[in-house]
């Protein structure tokens, strides 16, 4: 069986993260396999964690005004779901809901925050990587959200 810290090191958004940081990530992580059709999480919901997905599709979502759901993203093999575990409030900007089986990573965001703060330069490094995160998602959305609705900034 492969080690977590393995998996964890061969992740793509991971890449380039010395083997140290990589090492450090893992004792706040552990495997999490979800079922299709499974709600990862709910739009503005307590954000406590991310997870990095190694198998399956993860289909990010909002609501819009009327309550209708709209898809926004859908995330597979390599992408890192949640961002909004390391910015205050820690709420979801967005829901999230397993498109069929899902291997995942899950990692603590208190315990990853805790990292970050005890190493400035590991802690921007990450937070840069997430940065990208965040704008690709805001694009995503602004994409895909029809036309004449307002867009999230």
């Amino acid at each position: 069986m492969i080690s977590l810290n393995d998996l964890m090191a061969a992740h793509p958004f991971l890449a380039g993260l010395p083997p140290r940081d990589v090492e450090r990530l893992t004792l706040w992580a552990h495997r999490a396999p979800f079922r299709a059709g499974t709600r990862i999480f709910d739009e503005h919901g307590r954000a406590e964690r991310f997870w990095l997905i190694r198998e399956g599709f993860v289909d990010l979502d909002t609501r819009l005004p009327g309550g209708e759901r709209v898809v926004i993203e859908t995330l597979g093999p390599g992408a890192v779901l949640g961002w909004s575990w390391l910015f205050p409030p820690y709420r979801w900007h967005f829901g999230a809901v397993t498109a069929g089986p899902v291997l995942a990573i899950a990692l603590d965001g208190a315990g990853v925050r805790g990292l970050c703060d005890a190493d400035p330069a590991f802690g921007l490094d990450l937070t840069r990587r997430f940065m990208a995160v965040v704008i690709d998602r805001m694009q995503a959305t602004r994409s895909r959200l029809p036309q004449g609705r307002p867009v999230l900034t």
